[in-house]
């Protein structure tokens, strides 16, 4: 566990790399998903370069599609992608590697950056994996922003109908979004009531920055049975640095050099102290 929590902050600065290599990203929702994304490749889930053929691996759907640069880092560091070239040519002129996820790369499964849709495919995933008998589980990490869109709530009725205890949504939970605060734009709380009451298993992470409370979240919903699961993990947009952290203007702002440099040395410290 303790490695995985250096990893995060490792890979926090790989995302921050390619950010800055491309002129442009969406840095605030990649700090805050990245302990959710190195718990979930690094840990709980059957994907890997050896495995993408296998018809028993797991799925795993970015629906938050912005924060690709989190997505490619950890692709990266799990043997799909090469840093370098991502890092060289990412957001460059006819490049692979765009904004939000495409599946002409390795290890994409799904295309997003539309929000609303991920979770509505990943109940279509689930459903044919125990239609077809396979032992995958499906993972999709949304936002709580995008939960806005109306299709997300027919994703969560139409997977606690069929009783998907082979599907778990993650919900990134820090409570701000491109035009201000998610209770000021579209109020979610109380959100746990809200997703319990569609009939899904509901576990609720105090700091969904922390690889122990996210790790114990995820054990657990691979135990319930008869339902489908919802790991609420209340994260810290721009997790990292006090440059960045709990500010809505970083939902997609580009680091000036004495921010990107302040924000590297902040997250090296925190490596370090981990490692």
């Amino acid at each position: 566990m303790e490695n995985l929590k250096a990893k995060a902050y490792a890979l926090r600065r790989d995302t921050v790399d390619i950010i800055m290599a491309g002129g442009g990203g969406h840095i605030g929702g990649d700090m805050s998903a990245m302990e959710i994304l190195t718990e979930l490749y690094f840990c709980q889930m059957n994907v890997s370069p050896e495995t993408a053929e296998d018809r028993d691996r797991d799925y795993f759907i970015m629906s938050k599609g912005h924060s690709m640069e989190a997505y490619y880092a950890v692709l990266c560091a799990k043997g799909f992608l090469d840093l370098a070239d991502v890092r060289d040519r990412f957001s460059k002129y006819n490049s692979p590697y765009i904004g939000h996820p495409h599946n002409t790369l390795p290890g994409i499964e799904m295309n997003s950056g539309s929000l609303g849709h991920g979770l509505p495919v990943s109940v279509g995933l689930a459903l044919a994996a125990r239609m077809d008998g396979r032992r995958s589980r499906v993972y999709v990490v949304t936002g709580d922003g995008e939960l806005a869109e109306g299709s997300n709530w027919e994703g969560f009725m139409s997977g606690a109908m069929y009783k998907l205890d082979n599907l778990c949504c993650v919900i990134d939970r820090n409570r701000l979004q491109i035009s201000g605060g998610t209770e000021d734009v579209m109020a979610l709380d109380d959100l746990k009531a809200k997703v319990a009451a569609f009939g899904w298993n509901v576990i609720d992470v105090a700091d969904g920055n922390d690889i122990d409370q996210l790790h114990a979240a995820f054990e657990q919903a691979r135990q319930c049975k008869g339902k489908p699961s919802c790991v609420i993990a209340n994260t810290v947009k721009g997790k990292g640095s006090p440059v960045m952290e709990n500010q809505a203007v970083w939902h997609h702002k580009l680091p000036s050099r004495e921010e990107y440099e302040q924000i590297m040395a902040d997250l090296e410290a925190k490596r370090e102290a981990l490692a």
